[in-house]
């Protein structure tokens, strides 16, 4: 079945940088577009990255442009969220995504979530 592991979340001060991981199994990695997804206390889960199939196109959030990189190996069958310059408006649960429309049918998977928060 699908699994997700999703590590690196933790405390930082504003400023900091943390670097999460989302492991994933259960499905062709490398076929998926993966995307990091974030929700705060009382707002709309909200898209922060995301990264094509092959690693080749990534976009951004306008927030967390020239502070965050997203990438993959697709080898390892796991994706990364560089996180720099963090702000406590930064401060969320973030949820690892892939996503894939093939036939006519659209696969749609979540990782349960690794909480950030920025504070000092």
């Amino acid at each position: 079945q699908v699994q997700f592991v999703e590590s690196g979340g933790g405390l930082v001060q504003p400023g900091g940088s943390l670097r999460l991981s989302c492991a994933a199994s259960g499905f062709t990695f490398r076929l998926y577009a993966m995307r990091w997804y974030r929700q705060a206390p009382g707002k709309e889960r909200e898209l922060v990255a995301g990264i094509s199939s092959v690693g080749g196109s990534a976009n951004y959030a306008d927030s967390v442009k020239g502070r965050f990189t997203i990438s993959r190996d697709n080898a390892k069958n796991t994706v990364y969220l560089q996180m720099n310059s963090l702000k406590p408006e930064d401060t969320a649960v973030y949820y690892c995504n892939a996503n894939r429309t093939g036939s006519g049918t659209t696969y749609n998977y979540w990782g349960q979530g690794t909480q950030v928060t920025v504070s000092s």
